[in-house]
């Protein structure tokens, strides 16, 4: 066989992308994992068993875990799950009404981050990002005739404005749109 010099830099080029290539697809089947184990567990790991038992033999604490009684919940429940339910698919379980408006009432409460609050519910971050605003968006929607008003003239924004300053919020710097009437 004759020595061809230009031949040897080829040969050695495809043993790299031959290896490179089987490296590639080594990593990508151990990257093929969707959901963490625990969180695809939601019921086992979340805070759902312990809300039960706090709401059947401590109703105080549940109280305090909910921020509003058990009756003000449900009622709550029942107004916002017609918009917030999501349909079952063929790839898992949707995420009950129930558990996404206890994730958004935690996260308004608490002001924690998604992160931190995927540990109490048993929802991923991505999942609590989408599953939050829809949730506040069905709330204002379904309370905003009866229960959510807003001020429709300058004097009724200096009240506000009057109540945020007894709080010690400053208006001009937490609520800017106040600075501008």
């Amino acid at each position: 066989m004759l020595h061809n010099p230009r031949r040897e830099p080829a040969v050695y080029g495809l043993g790299v992308l031959a290896v490179t290539l089987a490296r590639s697809r080594n990593s990508r089947s151990r990257m093929s994992i969707w959901a963490k184990t625990w969180l695809l567990n939601r019921d086992q790991f979340s805070h759902m068993p312990l809300l039960r038992e706090l709401q059947e033999n401590n109703p105080n604490d549940y109280q305090n875990y909910l921020q509003m009684t058990d009756s003000c919940f449900q009622q709550l429940l029942s107004l916002l799950s017609p918009y917030i339910m999501k349909q079952d698919t063929c790839m898992r379980a949707a995420i009950p009404a129930e558990q996404r408006l206890i994730a958004t009432l935690r996260y308004l409460v608490t002001e924690r981050s998604l992160q931190d609050i995927k540990f109490t519910t048993g929802i991923s971050p991505q999942a609590l990002g989408v599953i939050i605003p829809e949730t506040c968006s069905a709330i204002i929607q379904v309370l905003q005739k009866d229960y959510i008003r807003f001020p429709s003239n300058t004097q009724q924004w200096k009240d506000v404005a009057a109540q945020l300053t007894i709080y010690g919020i400053s208006p001009t710097v937490e609520v800017p749109m106040m600075a501008n009437m």
